[in-house]
C-alpha cells in the first residue's frame, strides 16, 4: 500500500536497557519497520541509546550529562526495561526510568488491558472472561508514593528510622483526574472508577476523593464511582464487567495493573504509555514486564507486550489507523496459536516476530481478507476494529 502525499516522519529514541529489554525492543523495531514499509504512509527513524546497567557499571551513571536534552529532540521514546541482579533495584529504577519519567513530566501512565483473541485467561471459571475484561488503568506517574521524599537516620542502630513520604499535590491530582475523566469520556461505556485508600490514608487520599468529586462536575456524561484499593482487587477478579476506566495513585495502580495483566493472560502481553499530555516533552512507551533476567538468552521472551506498546506509540503519534492494523495483526497471530510459553505455547520470540511480520504483509498489503483466516483488510476498512 502506498500514498502519494508527503509521508510524515517520526524520530524515535530507543532505550533497550536491561534483561530481555534488548530482545523485545529489537523485535518491536523489526515489526514497526515492517509496518511502515508495507503501509508506506509514514517513516520511522530509530536512534539507539545504550543506557543500561552495564553502562552504569562502566560509567557510574545511567544517563550521561545532557542526555535528557538529547531525548527532547525526539518524537517518542521506546523503552525496554531496567534492572540487573548486581545493581540494587532502587538504584536502577531511580537512575533511569524514574529519572526520565519525572523530569519529562510523564504524569499519566496508561495501561490498557483486555483479553486478546486466541488467549485463554487463567481464571476462566470466574467472571474474568474475554467479553468482560476490557479496561484502561490510569496511574499517576510522577508523585504520590514514588515521589522520592524521605530518608534514613541512625543507620544500623536499633533506633534506626526510615521514612517514605507520599506527596500528593492538588495540581498533580487534578491534572491526572481530568486526564482520567477525558479518557473515560472517549470510551464507549463512559465509566470511571476512582481507587484510593482514603479510610486509612486520611490526608493525601482524602484529597484524591475531594478532587475527583470536583472534577466529575465537569464531566456529567461520565458515570463514576470510587473504591478502596483492597476491595478493588476482588472486584477486578469477580466482577470485571463492572469496570472500564480506572484511575489510581502511583503505587496502587502499579500493583493493580500487574493483576490486570495476569487476569488477561500474562504480564508479557501488557503495554504501557508514559505520557506528557501537554506534549511539551516526548512520551515514553514500554512493556510492563520488566527485565525478567530468568528469561535472558533463552529466546522465549514474549514480545506481544512490546508490539502492543508499539501500537500505542503509533496512536499517540497520530497514526491511529496504523495502530489499529497492527493490533488486528497481533491478535491474528495469537489466535493462530503462535504464542510463547507464558501463554501456554511453544513459540520463541523470533517466531512470534516473524509470524507478525508475515501477517502485516498479508493484511496490510491487501493480500489477505477474511477468507485468509483472522481479521483482514476488509474488516479494518469497514471500521470493525
Amino acid at each position: 500500500m502506498s500514498s502519494s502525499r508527503t509521508q510524515p516522519g517520526y524520530r524515535i529514541a530507543s532505550i533497550p536497557g536491561d534483561g530481555i529489554g534488548p530482545e523485545v525492543i529489537s523485535a518491536g523495531i523489526t515489526v514497526l519497520k515492517k509496518l511502515a514499509t508495507v503501509l508506506g504512509s509514514f517513516n520511522l527513524q530509530f536512534n539507539h541509546f545504550a543506557w543500561s546497567s552495564d553502562y552504569y557499571k562502566k560509567h557510574g551513571h545511567y544517563i550521561p550529562d545532557g542526555g535528557l536534552e538529547d531525548l527532547k529532540k525526539y518524537d517518542a521514546i521506546f523503552f525496554g526495561a531496567v534492572g540487573a541482579p548486581d545493581v540494587p533495584d532502587h538504584i536502577s529504577l531511580w537512575s533511569l526510568r524514574l529519572a526520565l519519567v519525572q523530569p519529562l513530566q510523564h504524569y499519566a501512565n496508561v495501561r490498557p488491558t483486555r483479553v486478546l483473541r486466541g488467549i485463554t485467561p487463567p481464571l476462566t471459571s470466574t467472571a474474568a472472561s474475554p467479553s468482560n475484561l476490557d479496561w484502561v488503568i490510569i496511574r499517576e506517574n510522577t508523585e504520590g508514593e514514588y515521589a522520592g521524599q524521605g530518608g534514613r537516620t541512625h543507620i544500623g542502630k536499633p533506633w534506626e528510622v526510615a521514612t517514605e513520604v507520599a506527596i500528593f499535590t492538588r495540581h498533580g491530582v487534578e491534572r491526572l483526574m481530568r486526564f482520567a475523566f477525558e479518557t473515560a469520556r472517549k470510551r464507549r461505556r463512559k465509566k470511571l472508577c476512582v481507587v484510593t485508600k482514603s479510610n486509612a490514608q486520611r490526608s493525601g487520599l482524602v484529597l484524591w476523593d475531594e478532587v475527583a468529586k470536583l472534577v466529575a462536575q465537569d464531566f456529567p456524561d461520565v458515570e463514576w464511582d470510587k473504591m478502596l484499593v483492597d476491595a478493588m482487587t476482588t472486584r477486578m477478579v469477580l466482577h470485571p464487567e463492572t469496570l472500564d476506566t480506572i484511575v489510581a495513585t502511583n503505587l496502587h495502580a502499579d500493583i493493580l495493573s500487574d493483576l490486570a495483566a495476569s487476569l488477561a493472560g500474562s504480564i508479557g502481553i501488557a503495554p504501557t504509555s508514559n505520557l506528557d499530555p501537554t506534549r511539551a516533552n516526548p512520551s515514553m512507551f514500554e512493556p510492563i514486564h520488566g527485565s525478567a533476567f530468568d528469561l535472558v538468552g533463552k529466546g522465549t521472551a514474549n514480545p506481544v507486550g512490546t508490539f502492543w506498546t508499539a501500537a500505542e506509540m503509533l496512536r499517540w503519534l497520530g497514526e491511529e489507523k496504523a495502530a489499529d492494523w497492527l493490533m488486528v495483526c497481533i491478535e491474528n497471530v495469537t489466535e493462530k496459536g503462535v504464542r510463547t510459553p507464558d501463554l501456554g505455547g511453544v513459540a520463541e520470540t523470533e517466531e512470534v516476530t516473524g509470524a507478525l511480520c508475515e501477517e502485516i504483509e498479508r493484511v496490510c498489503s491487501g493480500k489477505g481478507g477474511r477468507g485468509s483466516g483472522g481479521r483482514g483488510r476488509e474488516a479494518l476498512e469497514a471500521g470493525e476494529y
